[in-house]
């Protein structure tokens, strides 16, 4: 049965914009509630944040799309007996549909209906996410400096210091030759970490060209299948009418398998899933530089697995140069795959609780600049 709510009845006197496309023109996701708590209203930014149609929320109740006792419900609450607006920031709201999101939460009592309840949400995170691509970013800049200083003031040392141990063995007693040679072997390691450094002090620029997401990602997959993720089970969730990515082929692909190869060795041993989902999202814009105008990134391409989650201590720094958790990591990984998709002009995010973890990257598309 279709419910007529009061307040968008229209007014004959009034030529102007309805109440109802008012409010479904507004980014921040809008539900009313009557006197039971039963959604009369969505606009189009809850039906995005809650992944559901407005036909489809409307008639249910806020608790079946909500926490049955989280903060949302509690404010709506205290609104409703203080016939008062109540506002709350730094709502975290964790629902299957939504993801764990920080929102800043509104609630007001519509002045015409008593009882019914406006709720507007607003999300934080995005704002945390875009100050931590800067941090990403500044990261993998101190890292093209280090990596420039290394090739020039300590490749150039190591190779005299090797020859010089190389010299002494050949007249050197066994036992003082064993030295020698492990000044030869620790000075190769040196080497081989300072040779996978100078990837980030190649500011060249790339040639892009039109990269299919999808034979990038089958790609990794098959690598990963017949190497390092043989008993992993693979979940594919494509949207096959992507355009392609603007971009260089050989470097998305180093992007995911680095992804899905942190996936991999996160999952358990058994029961180990690793989901990959492509889709079309549009309106998220980021500044290019030394261009007043702004590139859109709405491919997205999301890799999740079902380990244990990302410690809560550890994800301020989970792309910080030499930063690992691996015994035998060089903590390289993620701060490369941080220079290469900011080099694409794009943005990458992780969302991280209990049993699932999903690293986001947003890619700018051949036609999508404006």
């Amino acid at each position: 049965m279709a419910v007529t709510i009061p307040f968008f009845r229209p007014d004959p006197s009034k030529n102007g914009p309805s109440a109802e496309s008012v409010l479904g023109a507004l980014p921040a996701a809008t539900l009313v509630v009557d006197t039971a708590n039963v959604i009369r209203y969505a606009n189009s930014a809850a039906e995005q944040l809650f992944q559901s149609s407005a036909p489809i929320m409307t008639g249910q109740s806020l608790a079946d799309i909500m926490p049955p006792n989280g903060p949302v419900l509690n404010l709506v609450e205290q609104a409703a007996a203080a016939d008062a607006p109540m506002s709350a920031y730094g709502v975290v709201l964790d629902t299957p549909k939504t993801g764990v999101r920080t929102m800043s939460v509104q609630v007001a009592p519509l002045v015409d209906t008593p009882g019914w309840i406006v709720i507007s949400l607003q999300e934080q995170t995005r704002a945390i996410k875009i100050g931590q691509q800067l941090e990403h970013r500044n990261s993998a800049r101190s890292m093209t400096a280090m990596a420039a200083l290394l090739a020039h003031e300590v490749k150039n040392p190591l190779s005299g210091i090797r020859g010089a141990a190389q010299l002494l063995g050949q007249s050197a007693a066994e036992e003082d030759r064993q030295l020698t040679q492990l000044i030869c072997d620790e000075a190769d390691r040196i080497v081989v970490l300072v040779n996978r450094m100078e990837v980030f002090s190649d500011d060249r620029p790339f040639e892009r060209t039109p990269v299919n997401i999808h034979a990038v990602l089958e790609r990794v997959r098959r690598i990963a299948e017949n190497g390092f993720a043989t008993d992993v089970k693979f979940i594919e969730r494509y949207d096959p009418s992507l355009p392609p990515v603007s971009g260089n082929h050989d470097q998305l692909v180093q992007v995911f398998l680095n992804l899905v190869k942190n996936a991999a060795e996160a999952v358990p041993s058994k029961g180990g899933e690793i989901v990959l989902t492509t889709s079309f999202k549009p309106g998220v814009r980021v500044a290019v530089s030394g261009s007043t105008g702004r590139i859109q990134l709405p491919l997205v391409v999301t890799v999740q697995d079902n380990g244990p989650g990302i410690p809560e201590d550890l994800r301020p720094y989970l792309f910080d140069p030499f930063f690992t958790t691996k015994p035998k990591g060089s903590g390289l990984g993620l701060a490369l795959v941080a220079k290469i998709v900011s080099d694409h002009g794009g943005i990458i995010e992780f969302e991280s609780a209990r049993a699932r973890t999903i690293f986001k990257i947003m890619l700018p598309i051949v036609l999508g600049e404006s």
